[in-house]
């Protein structure tokens, strides 16, 4: 563990001074992988902080050892499983300043929120998945210019609303002739300047149910009303907005 988190700090290190330089587009080739790839951190860091649910809600426990260094070595070791991208070498993945960008915010949102996961006496944190996805998305756009989002029909926080552009493709993502699973992309334009649009469709599971399964108009956990939502139903879509040369 004490080897995974040095080698991750490493890199983060020899990729620092580039990520003071990224705001610069992705190039022409490449950018549906990119997006691809990003959308997969996004998804690790989220599985990451799902099995510390447990952990983080824990009334009888002061520090929970969860970790911003905990979070960023984590995804960096599984994205290198899934993806065979190491990040502990940036110097020989391509966009690797990118994906360290990614993988820092995810450390900065597990960081910043250490005063509510180490609190005692409290049993539900508020910090679940989505408030984490969206926190990330917004640290992330600051880094690098990169739009992400968690957006559906069903979204509870204004930020997730969808665009008209997103609203259009979880409509088509809704329709059974849809291959389930397979994501959308598209090259455009956002504010006169050439974007790659990528959506990748997300369907509740039993995890969501407990939020936003039936009864509907029940309240959960948050206090919010449940969406009576049924398993493999469509949830939702993980959206990227990746500027392009």
């Amino acid at each position: 563990m004490k080897q995974t988190s040095l080698s991750w700090r490493m890199a983060a290190g020899v990729a620092a001074t580039v990520l003071a330089l990224y705001a610069s587009p992705v190039m022409a080739g490449n950018e549906a992988e990119v997006a691809e790839h990003l959308i997969e951190l996004v998804k690790i860091g989220r599985g990451v902080l799902s099995e510390q649910m447990k952990n983080i809600n824990d009334p009888a426990k002061a520090d929970k050892g969860f970790t911003g260094d905990y979070m960023a070595s984590q995804v960096v070791e599984r994205f290198k499983k899934s993806t065979k991208l190491d990040l502990r070498i940036p110097n020989v993945v391509p966009q690797a300043n990118l994906y360290l960008a990614l993988v820092q915010a995810e450390k900065e949102v597990v960081d910043e929120a250490q005063p509510i996961i180490n609190k005692p006496g409290i049993s539900f944190k508020g910090f679940i998945p989505a408030v984490f996805a969206r926190r990330v998305g917004e640290q992330f756009y600051k880094k690098s210019g990169v739009r992400m989002k968690l957006t559906g029909i069903d979204y509870r926080n204004a930020n997730n609303k969808p665009d008209d552009f997103e609203a259009e493709v979880l409509r088509m993502f809704n329709d059974p002739r849809h291959p389930k699973g397979q994501s959308y992309v598209r090259n455009t334009m956002v504010d006169g300047k050439p974007v790659l649009r990528m959506m990748d469709p997300e369907y509740a599971g039993p995890t969501c149910l407990g939020c936003h399964g039936s009864p509907k108009g029940d309240r959960d956990v948050t206090g919010m009303k449940k969406e009576g939502w049924k398993e493999g139903e469509l949830a939702g879509a993980i959206s990227v907005v990746l500027p392009l040369k």
